[in-house]
């Protein structure tokens, strides 16, 4: 900040800049180096991974040689994508380490952003403004699964609403975009309606905007339900989800409101939400990848390479899915994993963090919860919806 300030330049014009020279820095390395920074990086782990996950497809292959890009022949699939095409660049569906340590750098930069743009309104009180986007975390999942019943309807031999490449915008990094884009002009909105006196505070206005959009999503998987033969609805899976999730954040919740007050003292009901939205996300995956069975559904594999690793983990210490001779699945691991580090982010946000940065720590803490409820939601409404 001192050398911005000695130069007379303002932080949000130094963020700017530094987007648009990243953005030109990495078109033009794409356009000089095509074959290692586009193909060999942009598209392997960036845009290949979300073409394959629109189209329905194992994986994506790019041949160097002779530049033709083709989807992976199922014979070749089924043996690993990446080994099967080891001359070929080849791109999956889901995330790998290299690109959830891209997102994480972008995820960090964008927040630096938001911050700055926060900064130019009133959000007291911040409890509020945390409050009244927890529709739009819940919302940005059901969005997800919107594109997921688009891949169901090509796997039916139907032509979903949206096509690749428009379809993109709902699909993971581009998807968090879309989410943001659309809350921003929610929250705008609700400013609008109280400089115009219409309301007294933007809170209800915007968490009323992030139900109707919320609904909007679910509803329209709703209406394939009912009018189409590749989508299902089994409401169940969303009162167990939401349900042990709500038992498991309130007893956590409790527990170290009994035995390690401290904890909550500076996010009080805010870390409540945290944990609930990382349980939903647990849960969810739990049910996802073992409990499906029980419905009669599909199976659904872990994409996320850190959900994979802790499963893996699990099948090899307990030597397969019983322990004790007892069905329990190899991902109930995770749940844990879930339940314990929101807990151990939460005592980072002690009662003088928040009081002396509250602005910093609730975008924090939105960020955090976003990560989780999101992509919690959308296992969860993939097993409803059976898509």
């Amino acid at each position: 900040m001192d050398v911005l300030d000695r130069y007379g330049v303002s932080p949000e014009l130094a963020w700017i800049a530094s987007l648009v020279a990243g953005v030109i820095g990495i078109a033009g390395a794409a356009v000089a180096l095509p074959r290692q920074v586009y193909w060999g990086f942009l598209w392997r782990y960036l845009w290949g991974p979300v073409q394959a996950d629109a189209e329905g497809v194992n994986c994506f292959v790019h041949f160097p040689g002779s530049g033709e890009t083709v989807p992976g022949s199922h014979e070749m699939a089924t043996k690993g994508c990446t080994r099967a095409y080891e001359s070929a660049f080849v791109a999956e569906p889901g995330y790998t380490l290299v690109s959830t340590a891209v997102y994480i750098l972008v995820l960090v930069f964008m927040l630096v952003g938001v911050y700055l743009l926060l900064k130019r309104f009133t959000l007291e009180p911040y409890s509020d403004f945390f409050f009244a986007l927890v529709p739009f975390m819940l919302f940005g999942g059901a969005l997800r699964t919107v594109e997921d019943a688009f891949v169901a309807a090509q796997r039916a031999g139907e032509v979903p609403a949206i096509e690749f490449p428009a379809s993109a915008i709902l699909i993971s990094p581009f998807i968090y975009f879309t989410v943001f884009f659309i809350a921003l002009a929610s929250f705008l909105a609700s400013k609008w309606l109280v400089h115009e006196e219409l309301t007294a505070t933007y809170r209800n206005p915007l968490a009323t905007l992030g139900v109707i959009w919320l609904a909007v999503a679910v509803g329209y998987n709703a209406f394939l339900s009912v009018t189409t033969n590749y989508v299902d609805f089994v409401p169940s899976i969303l009162v167990i989800v939401l349900g042990l999730a709500a038992v498991i954040a309130v007893g956590v919740y409790y527990a170290t409101e009994t035995f390690r007050p401290a904890i909550n003292a500076g996010t009080g009901y805010m870390g409540l939400v945290v944990l609930w939205g990382h349980a939903v996300d647990g849960v969810a995956n739990v049910l996802a990848s073992d409990w499906t069975w029980v419905w009669g559904l599909g199976e659904y594999t872990a994409k996320h390479p850190l959900n994979r690793a802790i499963i893996d983990a699990t099948n090899a210490v307990q030597g397969g899915t019983e322990l004790a001779g007892v069905y329990v699945g190899d991902s109930w691991t995770f749940l844990v994993v879930k339940i314990i580090v929101p807990v151990l982010i939460l005592a980072v946000f002690d009662k003088e963090f928040v009081e002396e940065n509250p602005r910093y720590a609730v975008m924090l803490l939105t960020a955090i919860v976003a990560v989780g409820l999101g992509p919690g939601t959308r296992d969860m409404l993939r097993v409803a919806f059976g898509i």
